[in-house]
């Protein structure tokens, strides 16, 4: 199991059902399974540490999915 030191832009993603992303810095494109409420804002900037999840399956063609064990805003 990876962990990640994410900073990174809050985005929604109108894909599908729709869901909460993060782009990092770097460009790399995150999908937290697990996105905090105090994070859902279109923009917002964040620091996040997650780790990896493993998925048999999913409708989102989007991001790497992660799990969000802390995180704060900038």
């Amino acid at each position: 199991m990876s962990k990640h030191r994410i900073k990174g832009t809050v985005a929604y993603q109108n894909l599908a059902t729709g869901f909460w992303g993060i782009i990092g810095d770097d460009g790399r494109e995150w999908r937290p399974v697990n996105m905090p409420e105090q994070l859902k804002f279109e923009g917002k900037k964040v620091r996040v540490t997650a780790v990896d999840v493993e998925e048999d399956f999913s409708i989102f063609m989007w991001g790497t999915p992660v799990r969000i064990i802390s995180f704060h805003t900038i």
